[in-house]
């Protein structure tokens, strides 16, 4: 992974973020350690992820946007989102069984 610059990150168009919202996100959170990202979001209660990826890759400026970030990962320009992050299961959460 190609150094990642914390201050692009932080600095996500309007159109990106809209577009997320539009989605169902309802917020986002992203972590760094070295040159691996983690990525937390908060959705609406029927979020459906391959939904929302399809529709947010027909966002205004959102292929755009990918590949301005692709110069940062190891993905190519064309990437889209759902290529470039991945589903994790949740194997442990504090007081649950």
């Amino acid at each position: 992974m190609k150094p990642i610059k914390k201050r692009m990150l932080k600095a996500a168009w309007p159109e990106i973020t809209q577009g997320m919202k539009e989605v169902g996100i309802v917020d986002m959170e992203i972590y760094l350690l070295g040159t691996k990202l983690f990525m937390i979001m908060d959705t609406v209660a029927d979020f459906d992820h391959d939904k929302a990826m399809i529709e947010l890759a027909l966002k205004p400026r959102q292929s755009e946007w990918e590949a301005h970030m692709s110069q940062f990962q190891d993905s190519s320009v064309e990437a889209t989102a759902d290529q470039k992050w991945q589903l994790m299961d949740r194997i442990y959460k504090m007081d649950q069984l």
